[in-house]
């Protein structure tokens, strides 16, 4: 799953040079700023042949508007039919600098790339009432992570971004693919997970 995942300056710069713009929501001061479900983050689409950058809140309403569902797994999702035509017609890519995961025993890590200071993981969205709304797709876990759990983000490669989001031909090629490998790191402060149900992992 993913439940929390953050962004920092250098992740601002990243995006700036692939869409040549910026959202003020990633030019923010500090280290870092963490993303929680039902909170705006910015996510890449395309907008006339090319990357768009714009908000969009994490998480679909859930059923009965109790619950957010944050994650959809990639090698079901165009089996529900709550995601189904999302996932066919409005995928996006959510750039961060990296996730968290907690352990059986609540302990926090973070994931991020030893290669770069981006990841781009794979999602789609859908317009609601009061916004549009994301969700992001989740893989099995790869052996970088399956010590902390047994589901992470769906990782594109830069390559894959623009595709991911376009053409429709690559994506249940891409549903399928194996994430990168990541570093982990528990050295960050120890929180218990917060109470979000409602993700389909």
């Amino acid at each position: 799953m993913c439940g929390r995942y953050y962004v920092d300056d250098e992740t601002a710069r990243e995006i700036e040079k692939l869409v040549n713009e910026i959202s003020s929501t990633l030019h923010q001061k500090g280290s870092k700023r963490d993303i929680h479900p039902s909170e705006p983050s910015t996510v890449l689409t395309a907008f006339k042949g090319s990357l768009h950058m714009e908000e969009k809140l994490w998480g679909f309403p859930g059923y009965h508007g109790k619950e957010l569902i944050i994650n959809a797994r990639s090698e079901t999702a165009l089996t529900k039919s709550t995601f189904r035509d999302s996932v066919l017609n409005r995928r996006c890519v959510i750039p961060v600098a990296g996730f968290y995961e907690w352990n059986s025993s609540k302990e926090k890590a973070a994931f991020y790339r030893e290669d770069s200071s981006l990841l781009f993981l794979a999602g789609f969205y859908k317009q609601f009432p009061d916004s549009d709304h994301f969700v992001i797709l989740t893989s099995p876990a790869n052996e970088s992570m399956i010590e902390v759990h047994d589901r992470m983000p769906l990782i594109l490669e830069r390559e894959e971004v623009f595709p991911w989001i376009t053409d429709s031909r690559k994506t249940e090629e891409l549903l399928l693919k194996k994430p990168c490998s990541l570093k982990k790191d528990m050295a960050y402060e120890q929180l218990c997970l917060h109470d979000f149900t409602g993700d389909l992992t």
